[in-house]
């Protein structure tokens, strides 16, 4: 077919009727949308046998829709490992978009020295347990660039994609310092906008 990797969703358990990834409620058990570990397993290890690449979808911006009832949520089971209740209202306020929540997701507090060594710590477990070749990084406008260079270079170490839903190339492009690919959402939006405007 030509491809020569897979991209999947984030694997770990997700909130009741969440079967796409994104609303996880235990970071350290598989999604049972993916059978067993041992089929994760044997996917992984069919797809290298074909000579593909195995890309995981990650978020370390936000948990699954549980309010403030964080005791639902392994590891991250306090309120210390989240920013204070708030909305995202305004997109073009950086900081409201690093530090509250998207559609009332808890979001996580990378400044909290407990939380982000979790992640750090996950991320890297995950990668090396399962013979990960790459990943895609969900939400990372809104999470501190910084953190993104930790996460990627020093703990993944592997190719890593990440996604800042914004149109604009030159807010874009600055996170090109801190991954080593974009989805090109700039090119993205240009496009649409031609099919919509005609």
């Amino acid at each position: 077919m030509g491809f020569d990797a897979i991209w999947i969703s984030p694997i770990p358990l997700n909130f009741e009727g969440a079967y796409h990834g994104y609303a996880a409620i235990d970071f350290y058990k598989l999604n049972p949308n993916f059978g067993t570990q041992e089929d994760l397993t044997n996917m992984i290890n069919a797809a290298h046998d074909a000579g593909l690449w195995v890309m995981l979808d990650v978020v370390a911006n936000h948990v699954g829709p549980v309010g403030t009832d964080f005791s639902q949520i392994v590891p991250f089971n306090s309120s210390s490992n989240y920013h204070p209740v708030c909305q995202i209202q305004n997109w073009n306020n950086l900081t409201e978009v690093q530090v509250c929540r998207l559609d009332n997701l808890p979001d996580l507090d990378q400044d909290d020295s407990t939380t982000r060594q979790l992640l750090l710590d996950w991320v890297k477990g995950i990668v090396a347990n399962n013979s990960f070749d790459g990943l895609r990084v969900d939400t990372v406008e809104e999470v501190k660039p910084e953190f993104w260079k930790e996460y990627i270079s020093e703990y993944a170490g592997v190719h890593a994609v990440g996604e800042v839903f914004n149109g604009d190339l030159d807010f874009v492009s600055g996170y090109q310092d801190y991954l080593p690919g974009l989805l090109n959402y700039p090119l993205f939006f240009t496009l649409r906008n031609c099919f919509i405007s005609g």
